[in-house]
């Protein structure tokens, strides 16, 4: 099986774990990645407060691509990079006449042939291959985190259930994983005020993160980028914020997933996160 594959700008830079982890846990089940060929920047997170016309025009070009190259479905693993491309084929399923205009824009035939998915939607199709690859069961607990992008608007994502999602959680128990019923699943981490206001992130991050290890998770599990660095990378303000040593790691799920397949943890990238990750013990969390 074959799917277009979209691993935008985080993904070759500050994720570049996400990007490793994904190719490889793919390529374990069988799944080949087609990158969108000449592919460019979504327009996360700045382009549709600047110009609502070019921050559609961008991820249209990027679906326009992928159906010139024979593709029906891409997938976007970075949940911002979601958000952009299927808001914008979203709303020019709703404006057909838009589609004319995106065109001329971007000077190539855009028609909407192409959908897009998520890395959790197309891991939810292997999860039976995925549970019998698990020959070493990720047996600790977890708190998977969606943020808002995953899920949300629900109207256009149609995505899982908007404020208590399932499918992470479900992933990662096919994989050994327990993961444990919390509050926090889709709060916000602050997003891409990380460098801005990171005294707004630190306090967003610390209530996420302290609200996992007072219910025992082992590890927080994501699967957006920006999540990824504002829980792992901000640990330190964060942890200034709340005034606690916080030590639980945050794995990205197909990390998680890889990791129970038996594939080598460098593979994964697990070595280039700023909270350290345990294999051979479980990791634990100082409250």
């Amino acid at each position: 099986m074959r799917i277009g594959y979209y691993p935008g700008c985080s993904l070759l830079g500050s994720s570049r774990e996400f990007n490793e982890s994904v190719k490889a846990v793919c390529e374990a089940i069988g799944l080949e990645l087609v990158e969108v060929p000449d592919w460019n920047c979504c327009g996360a997170s700045s382009a549709h407060v600047l110009d609502h016309e070019l921050s559609v025009a961008l991820p249209a070009k990027i679906l326009a691509q992928a159906e010139a190259a024979g593709l029906t479905e891409v997938l976007a693993p970075c949940a911002a990079c979601y958000s952009r491309l299927i808001g914008a084929y979203s709303e020019l399923e709703k404006n057909p006449d838009h589609k004319t205009r995106v065109s001329e824009i971007i000077e190539m035939p855009y028609t909407g042939a192409v959908k897009v998915v998520n890395v959790l939607e197309v891991l939810e199709r292997f999860a039976d291959v995925i549970q019998a690859k698990a020959v070493q069961p990720f047996a600790r607990k977890v708190a998977c985190y969606y943020g808002c992008l995953l899920v949300r608007p629900p109207k256009v994502v149609n995505f899982d259930r908007p404020e208590d999602p399932q499918v992470m959680d479900q992933l990662a128990a096919k994989v050994g994983a327990t993961p444990i019923d919390w509050p926090f699943k889709t709060e916000c981490c602050g997003a891409a005020f990380s460098v801005t206001r990171t005294d707004l992130v630190a306090k967003l991050c610390g209530k996420i993160v302290d609200s996992a290890v007072k219910l025992q998770a082992e590890a927080l599990v994501v699967a957006c980028p920006m999540c990824h660095s504002n829980l792992d990378m901000r640990r330190p303000e964060t942890n200034a914020a709340l005034g606690k040593d916080l030590q639980i790691p945050v794995l990205f799920l197909t990390q998680v997933i890889g990791l129970a397949m038996g594939i080598e943890p460098k593979k994964l990238g697990i070595q280039r996160h700023m909270v350290p990750v345990a294999f051979n013990a479980p990791t634990g969390a100082q409250a």
